[in-house]
C-alpha cells in the first residue's frame, strides 16, 4: 500500500527524438542597434573569461532592458542618461507577475547588474562620454534563509523511489546518491565526466564549476556502490554512441540540467514530498545534515565550492539541533531531570571553566591596553 500522500510511479513512454530544430523565429528586437550592442559587449566578455552560463544569464536582463528601450524609442547608447536608468529600476519595483506577486529585490538586482557592467565596457570604449550607471544603486538583497529542508528521513524516502530494477531507476539512483552525497550543483552533476570521478579513492573532480573554479570534493562509499553499478549494468544499455558523459540521458546522449531537475522533482512527487526545490535542495540537505554531525564550516565551504564563508554560512542558522542540544545542556531555565546525580560535577566544571575564561579575557585585556 503507498504511504499517505505518496503517488503511484508511472514511467513516461519514451518517444522518439524529434526529427530537426524548430524553426526560428524573427527577433523583434534585431533592428534596435542596442541589440547590437549587446553582442559585442558579449563577444568582449567571452574574449576576457567570462563563461557561457554567465552571457546566457546577462543575456536575459539585457534583452529585458533593451524591449523597455524600444518601446520608449531608444536606440542609441548615448540617449541613456541615469534618470532613464533609474525610471527602469522604479519600473521593475513596480513590476508585477502573472501571479500577481512583485519581483523579489534579488531578481530586481539581477536585471540592474549587467548594466552597470555594459555601460562600464561602453565607456571604457569610448562610445559614450559618461557611464549614467555608475551611481546607479543595486537593491540591498535580503539575506534569506533556505526555505525549504529535506529532513535525513524524507532524503532517504526519495532514493528508495529509485527502482533500482531498470537501467532507468538504476541510474537514477546512481545520480541522486551523488547529489546528496557531494552537494552538487545540477550543472556540475551533469557536467561529470568518466575521467572526473576516482572510485578507488572516492574523489570527484569538479571541473569549472561555478565562477570557472575547479575543486577535488569527497563521495561516500554508499554513493560510489550505486555509481560503480549503473557502469556496470545500466550505462552500457543507455549508450547509444560513444560519450564521456558520467550520467546519460534515455537516448545515449549526456544530460540537460532541466532533464535532471525534472527526474528529481517526479521522485519527490513518487515520495510524497512536496516541497518547492528540486535539484538545490539536495544540495542543501548535504550541507545542513553535515553541520548537524559537527562538521566545520570551512569544510562545507570547500564541498559546496563557495568563493565567500558567508555564503556557506547561511547553513549554520539552519542546522539548530547541536545548538538545542546544548541550550537544553546548558540553559538554567530546563526542567530538572529526575536521578541526575551529576549535576553537581557538571555545575562545579562550568564554574572553573568559567574562571579560566575570565581569567583568559584578562590577559587579553592587559595586552591589549
Amino acid at each position: 500500500m503507498p504511504r499517505k500522500g505518496q503517488r503511484l510511479k508511472t514511467r513516461k513512454t519514451v518517444w522518439p527524438k524529434p526529427p530537426g530544430p524548430r524553426r526560428l523565429r524573427a527577433d523583434p528586437l534585431a533592428e534596435n542597434p542596442l541589440t547590437r550592442v549587446m553582442e559585442e559587449h558579449f563577444e568582449w566578455m567571452l574574449i576576457t573569461g567570462y563563461s557561457e552560463d554567465t552571457v546566457r544569464a546577462r543575456r536575459i536582463s539585457l534583452r529585458r532592458f533593451i524591449r523597455w528601450c524600444d518601446e520608449r524609442g531608444l536606440a542609441d547608447p548615448k540617449d541613456i542618461t541615469q534618470p532613464i536608468l533609474e525610471r527602469y529600476q522604479r519600473y521593475l519595483f513596480y513590476y508585477r507577475n502573472a501571479d500577481g506577486q512583485p519581483m523579489t529585490l534579488g531578481s530586481q538586482g539581477g536585471y540592474l547588474a549587467p548594466l552597470k557592467t555594459l555601460f562600464k565596457w561602453l565607456t571604457r570604449e569610448h562610445r559614450i562620454l559618461y557611464n549614467p550607471a555608475s551611481e546607479l544603486q543595486l537593491p540591498k538583497r535580503p539575506k534569506h534563509l533556505p526555505r525549504t529542508i529535506l529532513s535525513v528521513q524524507e532524503v532517504e524516502a526519495i532514493l528508495a523511489e529509485a527502482d533500482p530494477g531498470s537501467a532507468q531507476g538504476l541510474r537514477d539512483r546512481a545520480m541522486l546518491e551523488t547529489l546528496y552525497s557531494t552537494g552538487l550543483r545540477r550543472m556540475e552533476l551533469v557536467a561529470l565526466a568518466l575521467y572526473d570521478i576516482d572510485l578507488n579513492r572516492r574523489v570527484v573532480f569538479v571541473r569549472e564549476g561555478k565562477g570557472r573554479r575547479d575543486r577535488v570534493i569527497p563521495i561516500g562509499a554508499r554513493a560510489v556502490a550505486w555509481i560503480e553499478k549503473y557502469l556496470t549494468e545500466a550505462r552500457p544499455q543507455l549508450l547509444v554512441v560513444e560519450s564521456e558523459a558520467l550520467f546519460v540521458n534515455d537516448y545515449g546522449e549526456a544530460m540537460l540540467p532541466a532533464y535532471l531537475a525534472d527526474k528529481v522533482k517526479r521522485y519527490m512527487e513518487f515520495a510524497g514530498i512536496h516541497k518547492q526545490g528540486a535539484c538545490h535542495l539536495f544540495r542543501h540537505a548535504c550541507a545542513t545534515h553535515m553541520l548537524d554531525n559537527g562538521a566545520d564550516t570551512r569544510f562545507i565551504q570547500a564541498m559546496l565550492g563557495h568563493a565567500d564563508l558567508a555564503t556557506t554560512q547561511i547553513y549554520t542558522h539552519v542546522s539548530i539541533e547541536k545548538l538545542k542540544e546544548i541550550h537544553a545542556a546548558t540553559h538554567p531555565a530546563r526542567l530538572q531531570r529526575a536521578g541526575d546525580d551529576n549535576a553537581q560535577t557538571r555545575k562545579e566544571d562550568v564554574g572553573g571553566e568559567r574562571e579560566a575564561l575570565l581569567a583568559a579575557l584578562d590577559v587579553d585585556a592587559a595586552e591589549d591596553s
